[in-house]
C-alpha cells in the first residue's frame, strides 16, 4: 500500500493485523506456564513505519512485554479481561481504518469512471 494513496491508513491497518495476532497469541496462552504476555505500542510502530523503518524492524521495537496486573503462580502475565478489551479495542480501530482505505479505493474508483 502507498503511503501517497491511502496516507497512513495503509500502514496503520498492517500494524494494526499484526496487533491482533499478537492479542491473540496472549489469549491463545492464558493456561501456559511462563508465558509472558506481550502488546505492540502502535503510536511507536507506526512512528517507526513513517520514518522508513521496514515492517519487521518497526514489530520489533515497538513490541513490550505487559505488565501484569495480579503475578500468577505459573509465571503466566496473561489478564483475560486486560486482553479481550485490548483485542475489542483493536479490532473496532481495525474496522475504522480498513472503513478509511475502503473509503479512498471508491472514490479513486469512481474518479477512474469519470463519476
Amino acid at each position: 500500500m502507498s503511503a501517497g494513496l491511502f496516507g497512513i491508513h495503509g500502514r496503520a491497518l498492517e500494524i494494526r493485523s499484526q496487533r491482533i495476532g499478537v492479542l491473540t497469541s496472549n489469549i491463545a496462552n492464558a493456561a501456559t506456564p511462563g508465558y509472558k504476555a506481550r502488546d505492540i505500542d502502535f503510536a511507536a510502530a507506526l512512528s517507526a513505519r513513517l520514518s522508513g523503518q521496514d515492517s519487521d524492524a518497526a514489530m520489533n521495537g515497538a513490541t513490550r512485554f505487559r505488565v501484569p496486573i495480579m503475578a500468577s503462580l505459573d509465571g503466566n502475565t496473561v489478564d483475560m479481561a486486560t486482553e479481550q478489551g485490548a483485542f475489542a479495542e483493536n479490532a473496532v480501530a481495525y474496522s475504522a481504518t480498513l472503513g478509511f482505505v475502503a473509503s479512498r479505493v471508491e472514490s479513486l474508483t469512481r474518479a477512474l469512471r469519470g463519476e
